[in-house]
């Protein structure tokens, strides 16, 4: 047995009681929960917060299918998304496991079970999770700029900045979706800062150019090509020769013109409208969107073969309303930038202004908080921007329910600590003062959720 005092929860979703039994057996040193059908299996979830699961597809009502087995999937990922699934499945193994993966399962093993091969992925999969954990443990609360002038306190946004520094220097397309606001051509400039290459950075909003003239845009055209092209004239993807194409928008592309980017991202060449010569081009691209491509692919309205030249690398860019603190952190930039700007008088946000800041639900992200401020910081007649400068009611932004009572304290506990922290600029003593609270309990707290003070 385990001499840890909480040895790790395994939880095995298995319906066969015999193959319970062995899975207890063989994993003596986990504290091993079953369940047999998904009811009991999202019961043990918000009960033990496992950080593995193994989970069989074929689950009642449905034993000898697989449908059971995948709304079961969904619905642990959803409600624990860091957890580690295990899928098996003896029904079409290999579609299954396909599946499986693309929905967010760690891995995949074949019925019927070898139980020393289970036992490799399941302590492989405890070992990648207890590493996540203690990265989201350092990086909660830890106000910093990152990614050169991001700046963010977020766990959720320093996970992005985090797979943008991995990913930058590999050659591969990134896809960034995210609502309007987020921050994406920040991000794509990012990407291509970190990534080494000695060419330019060319950004084109693909929604803001006129259909007929997108085509002339992107590939050049030569001269006389057509009614007023007087000379020749280079595209935007031979500007990015040796450097990055940020294609914003790229759902706004019209589908003939699809059909020309893909043959380019599979050959690397381009020809000018009104061209007959091949140019090679060494240029990355980098796209983003809000609008929901698959829905797209779907409808015929995007193809699904260039969707997956660009989408090598995903990733998704959490609203401001899913930052905890970050609006508060981004308020005092903004108000100190714009104060060095526009209104040299102005020196901070009043308490009544940082609060109206955090019940906003900023639906516009943080573009419409860059703008507001901007305003507030102009039309201030004081040293401080107060709530009426901000013009706007308060709305407190809806946060998806927490596994269990523990977890919903833990988070409640973590945003006032990390909100209080803002408003003090760090201060342990003012951030006390302001949770009601001493300073030693709140040093108690802070090393309780290893939050770095």
């Amino acid at each position: 047995m385990s001499s840890d005092p909480e040895p790790k929860v395994l939880l095995v979703v298995e319906d066969d009681e015999g193959l319970q039994r062995q899975l207890k057996w063989a994993y003596e040193g986990y504290q091993v929960v079953c369940a047999s059908d998904r009811a009991s299996a999202i019961e043990a979830l918000r009960a033990y917060e496992p950080a593995v699961v193994t989970l069989d597809l074929g689950l009642p009502p449905d034993p000898d299918g697989t449908d059971e087995g995948f709304a079961t999937l969904a619905e642990i990922l959803k409600l624990k998304p860091d957890t580690k699934v295990i899928v098996a499945s003896g029904h079409g193994a290999r579609e299954s496991a396909l599946k499986a993966i693309a929905m967010g399962a760690y891995d995949f093993y074949k019925k019927p079970v070898d139980i020393d091969d289970l036992g490799l992925i399941v302590a492989r999969a405890f070992h990648l999770h207890e590493i996540e954990e203690e990265n989201r443990r350092l990086e909660t609360g830890s106000a910093s700029t990152v990614l050169g002038s991001m700046i963010t306190a977020a766990p959720e946004m320093l996970k992005v900045a985090k797979t943008i520094e991995r990913v930058a220097s590999a050659d591969v397309a990134v896809m960034l979706l995210g609502a309007s606001g987020t921050g994406k051509e920040l991000l794509a400039r990012a990407v291509h800062e970190k990534s080494g290459r000695k060419g330019a950075f060319v950004p084109i909003n693909c929604a803001a150019i006129p259909e007929n003239l997108l085509e002339a845009e992107l590939f050049g055209y030569e001269r006389g090509a057509f009614t007023g092209a007087v000379k020749s004239n280079i595209g935007k993807i031979e500007m990015a020769q040796g450097g990055t194409l940020f294609l914003d928008e790229v759902g706004d592309i019209p589908l003939p013109l699809q059909v020309k980017l893909l043959r380019f991202l599979q050959e690397r060449v381009i020809e000018r409208i009104g061209g007959r010569q091949t140019i090679a081009v060494d240029t990355r691209i980098v796209c983003a969107t809000h609008q929901d491509l698959h829905a797209m692919i779907a409808g015929a309205a995007f193809r699904e073969d260039l969707y997956y030249r660009l989408a090598e690398i995903v990733v998704n860019i959490p609203s401001l309303a899913q930052r905890a603190g970050d609006a508060v952190l981004l308020a005092r930039h903004f108000v100190n930038r714009f104060g060095r700007e526009l209104n040299a008088s102005v020196q901070g946000l009043s308490p009544d202004a940082l609060a109206a800041v955090e019940a906003y639900a900023w639906p516009g992200n943080v573009r419409e908080l860059e703008n507001r401020i901007k305003r507030a910081v102009i039309m201030a007649d004081g040293k401080l921007v107060t709530a009426a400068d901000l013009d706007f009611p308060g709305a407190v932004p809806d946060e998806a329910p927490a596994i269990n009572l523990r977890s919903a304290r833990e988070v409640a506990d973590r945003r006032a600590i990390r909100l209080a922290m803002s408003r003090a600029e760090n201060n342990i003593s003012g951030a006390a003062k302001l949770l009601g609270i001493s300073r030693p309990t709140l040093y108690d707290l802070i090393k309780q959720y290893r939050l770095q003070a």
